[in-house]
């Protein structure tokens, strides 16, 4: 383990160190899952669906199953608990997905929003500048056939439709392509309704639309997306110790979720990076199968939003501190900035694992597991039958009925236990309880642990909060 510190313009001292422990970091995916082995798994327990299969599918746009949508759900409750609940100077926000076309013009997405493109003019593959191996930029030839590249031009991102009856230039409209915006022209409607004094956040978990020129790697990159966002308001000077605060506090927020510290790192903006509204900016990448890319990003926005929309809209967004004798100012933005189907997928890579659980020589010997964090598992907890006859299912779902009140419970009774304890495996449910004969004659159960198969002999009547004091004290082995 090393440490990495960096200083910060604390306000209590000369010079303060924030200090984020971080594990030793891969140079190299080593790890079992593929981009194939997710994708399979994820369609055959249904966590991600492609959208309008029937039709031949639609590209960059992805469904939700049963397990998909409950895992969705988890991952955005514990971020908005993590920012909302957690923070006393946090408040939530849900803006509307269609916003005045000015909006986009005072952020800049009118303007600066797009990506350079090319195609092949043989094989009319589609490809972002960017992304094209240098020498075959320099010949201008297609990296997949060798045939001559068109000449680069930009290609916006945004979602143009149209309002209203008549499709002329007055209706134009756009899709949102991100939720910051709607928090921005927001935060003196809050700052007024709800009493709040800088510095604080405003968080939304919303859905925006990106017209992605490649849209590649499962749900990595997507045109349709849900964003987690917070934007946290400071006075001008005190941005840099906020700026790293957030970081540190994001790195933690991982860790506290059960991922793979090793499998997070830090990147830094360089100037080229840069974006036009950003003083400084560092991602947290995520090695995945196909390598390092980006999960989050923290920025520091300056004041560079609140002045647009100040200079597009008319309205003064200065804010008024009555705490430092009515100093008018307008604040500097700290933002954090995650998609949630991008963490899901995260997730699903991070948790994926295959297991030699014998020694028999044969394909049986191993089992796919996913070892969700159980506060993000789809399941909780699996009621299992030994079998179907003599009351055993019937006692099962009484049991089942007592759990799912405060737990995400299953229930199967088809084929082998040990079969249904391989598909328990392979949806990430954290527990299982199996009801047998002696069920009947004690009232006691087998809980049977997902990460280690150890199985243990408890009262039906202490399971709820055997479960409780499990999920507490989770702690990832591997």
């Amino acid at each position: 383990m090393y440490i990495r510190k960096y200083p910060t313009s604390s306000t209590k001292s000369a010079l303060s160190t924030i200090i984020i422990p971080m594990a030793e970091q891969l140079n190299e995916y080593s790890g079992k899952a593929t981009m194939e082995k997710i994708t399979s798994l994820a369609k055959r327990r249904g966590f991600v669906f492609q959208s309008s299969e029937i039709y031949g599918g639609q590209s960059g746009a992805w469904d939700y199953g049963p397990l998909g949508i409950e895992l969705k759900n988890r991952i955005a409750g514990a971020w908005w608990k993590e920012m909302t609940q957690l923070h006393d100077d946090i408040v939530g926000l849900d803006a509307a997905i269609l916003m005045h076309p000015r909006t986009w013009e005072a952020s800049g997405h009118v303007e600066n929003f797009t990506d350079p493109l090319v195609d092949c003019k043989k094989c009319k593959a589609r490809f972002r500048e960017d992304q094209i191996p240098e020498e075959n930029l320099a010949a201008r030839k297609c990296p997949e056939c060798g045939g001559e590249m068109t000449d680069t031009r930009k290609f916006n991102l945004m979602f143009k439709t149209h309002i209203g009856a008549a499709e002329d230039s007055a209706n134009v409209i756009y899709l949102r392509p991100e939720t910051a915006q709607g928090i921005y022209v927001n935060y003196k409607n809050i700052i007024q309704s709800n009493r709040m004094k800088i510095p604080f956040g405003i968080a939304q978990i919303g859905k925006a639309f990106r017209n992605e020129i490649v849209t590649k790697n499962f749900i990595f990159r997507t045109c349709e997306f849900e964003q987690l966002e917070m934007q946290f308001f400071v006075k001008p000077g005190g941005d840099e110790e906020w700026f790293n605060e957030w970081r540190k506090r994001r790195w933690a927020y991982y860790e506290k979720m059960g991922v793979k510290m090793d499998h997070l790192r830090w990147h830094q903006h360089g100037s080229d990076e840069l974006a036009h509204y950003a003083k400084d900016a560092y991602d947290i990448q995520y090695l995945f199968p196909m390598g390092w890319r980006e999960l989050e990003g923290v920025h520091n926005r300056t004041d560079f939003d609140l002045k647009r929309h100040t200079e597009y809209s008319g309205k003064d967004m200065q804010y008024i501190d009555q705490d430092a004798g009515n100093e008018r100012y307008i604040p500097y933005i700290i933002e954090t900035s995650a998609g949630l189907t991008r963490t899901l997928l995260m997730i699903l890579c991070d948790a994926y694992d295959e297991e030699k659980v014998a020694d028999k020589g044969n394909d049986d010997d191993w089992r796919t597991v996913m070892r969700f964090h159980p506060n993000l598992a789809p399941i909780t907890v699996a009621l299992l039958p030994l079998m179907k006859k003599d009351g055993l299912a019937e006692l099962a779902k009484d049991i089942r009925n007592e759990l799912k009140e405060d737990f995400a419970t299953d229930y199967d009774q088809s084929g082998a236990i040990g079969r249904r304890y391989r598909r328990q495996d392979e949806a990430g449910t954290p527990f299982c309880v199996t009801v047998d004969y002696q069920t009947k004659e004690d009232g006691t159960v087998t809980l049977r642990f997902r990460d280690s198969m150890e199985q243990v002999r408890i009262p039906k009547e202490e399971l709820a909060a055997r479960l409780r004091k499990e999920i507490k004290a989770y702690k990832r082995e591997r």
